[in-house]
């Protein structure tokens, strides 16, 4: 792991965060129905394994062979 690696993580971590809690947010239901706390729940925890699935290989950082 290193600083290249680390920001790509980091990158796909933060978008599938925003993408989880998009998809958590129904259509149609008003913000102040909304559950935050289970949203932003599942939204860390999308995030957390996306790092873990980062520890296996990014396409975009070379690895040194």
């Amino acid at each position: 792991m290193n600083k290249v690696w680390l920001k790509a993580a980091a990158i796909r971590a933060v978008k599938t965060i925003c993408q989880t809690a998009v998809a958590m947010i129904a259509v149609g239901t008003p913000v102040f129905d909304i559950d935050w706390k289970s949203v932003v729940a599942v939204a860390l925890t999308a995030g957390i394994c996306s790092m873990l699935t980062s520890l296996a290989g990014l396409p975009e950082v070379p690895t040194d062979e």
